[in-house]
């Protein structure tokens, strides 16, 4: 059999008929095939421009091809790329150094993607339950919230509430009690259970729309799982590093240049579970840190991965976090989400299309009038695609709202421009 390569002039048409054909149908993509990206920019196959305002689901905090992380990429590239951890390498020490003295932990396990982040997080939560505060084994339960999202893999869906991600999939995963978001109360009658070991919490929903939780929920959580003995998990995959305006959501909306440990209004967890814009979206890494008394739990053989802590991973997702301090992007995500949000607000006055905007930082929704099976979002997002502008419904009808925190003033007003006209004109359907 001949191979062949994929260096033929194919249109966009064509490629995704070859996806359509050759791939698994487990997304349901906007139809546009991409080719190229720069800053806030992608391109696709024809060379037609667009601003991106999903950010690989706030992987792309840092921009497309940022030349610091793509630098520090090909260099190590051409060095060492993996070893597995069956040796040490002299990339991911200093890793883990600036890691955990960057976030202030003891200890960082380095993975791969944010859904092993979450299982390892939730495989440390149990042996520490069993073995530190001495609850009886396969007894622990770990509290998670309704609506939440924090991965697709079997153990993760079996504590869904998505219908779609969980049907035809079990058995599932025991040992999980789902609680309401946002809810205190819900919250502390399950941490009265016997053999609670954790709490694991998104600061913000954000496959659910972008859920925003009361003023004060986060820091009432923390001191509830401290009253009753019980670690207190934060999933920041998604909004953290500087997309909400703050290094970590649970930093609340403190004025911090980036280490929010000094803040006063800092929620630290007990352990953090991050990926995607660790690394800019240029290398899959994640990592759960945590301190000593915790991860010390774990032993060798115990838990890891082949390319967890790879010496490529390591150099890309230091240079990836010196972009977000240098360039002060949580500063930057603050200023323009709340001129962002400001916008849509006073324009939805006057439409009778979009109910609500709500979000922080960089990281917003408009919630559409309509109900969540219709397919009015994904029309005005295939409109706005039509228009410059890429972003994608989630549960039926909110549009989340993400660009790259690299974006200037001018053009996310060129973006709010782009946005309020197809929704304008949408309505004039």
């Amino acid at each position: 059999m001949s191979t062949t390569t994929l260096k033929e002039n194919l249109t966009s048409a064509d490629l995704i008929a070859l996806e359509d054909k050759h791939g698994a149908h487990n997304y349901h993509p906007l139809p546009v095939v991409l080719a190229k990206g720069e800053g806030v920019y992608v391109w696709d196959v024809e060379g037609k421009k667009y601003f991106d305002f999903l950010s690989a689901y706030s992987a792309v905090n840092q921009g497309h091809c940022h030349p610091k992380i793509i630098g520090a990429l090909t260099e190590q590239a051409q060095t060492l790329t993996l070893t597995s951890r069956a040796f040490y390498n002299d990339a991911l020490g200093p890793y883990e150094r600036y890691l955990t003295n960057y976030f202030g932990f003891d200890k960082v396990l380095p993975m791969n993607t944010g859904a092993e982040g979450v299982e390892t997080a939730i495989k440390i939560a149990r042996k520490w339950a069993y073995e530190k505060k001495g609850i009886a084994e396969n007894k622990a339960q770990i509290i998670v919230a309704e609506n939440n999202f924090h991965g697709r893999t079997t153990t993760i869906i079996s504590f869904s509430n998505d219908e779609d991600a969980r049907k035809n999939f079990g058995p599932y995963t025991d040992g999980f009690l789902k609680v309401p978001y946002n809810d205190l109360a819900a919250l502390e009658e399950a941490l009265k259970k016997e053999d609670i070991a954790a709490f694991l919490v998104e600061p913000i929903q954000g496959e659910a729309g972008v859920f925003v939780p009361d003023e004060g929920f986060i820091p009432k959580a923390k001191a509830l799982c401290e009253q009753y003995g019980v670690l207190f998990i934060a999933d920041e995959i998604q909004t953290g590093i500087a997309r909400t305006g703050a290094l970590l959501r649970v930093c609340g909306d403190c004025n911090c240049a980036g280490h929010c440990e000094q803040q006063t209004t800092y929620t630290k967890p007990d352990m953090l579970i991050l990926g995607k814009a660790i690394s800019g979206g240029v290398y899959p890494v994640s990592a759960v840190l945590t301190n000593n008394d915790v991860m010390d739990v774990i032993k060798p053989g115990q838990h890891g991965s082949t390319f967890g802590g790879n010496p490529l991973a390591a150099k890309v997702a230091i240079a990836a976090l010196e972009v977000v301090k240098d360039e002060n992007l949580s500063q930057n995500a603050r200023k323009l989400g709340q001129l962002f949000r400001d916008r849509l607000n006073k324009f939805i006055q006057t439409s009778s299309l979009v109910n609500l905007v709500r979000g922080k930082g960089l990281l917003n929704a408009i919630v559409i009038n309509d109900s969540e099976d219709s397919s009015t979002a994904w029309d005005i997002c295939v409109a706005l695609k039509d228009n410059g502008l890429l972003a994608k419904p989630t549960h039926g009808n909110i549009i989340r709202f993400a660009p790259p925190l690299v974006m200037t003033e001018e053009q996310l007003n060129e973006c709010c421009d782009i946005i309020e006209k197809t929704i304008a004109d949408f309505e004039k359907k």
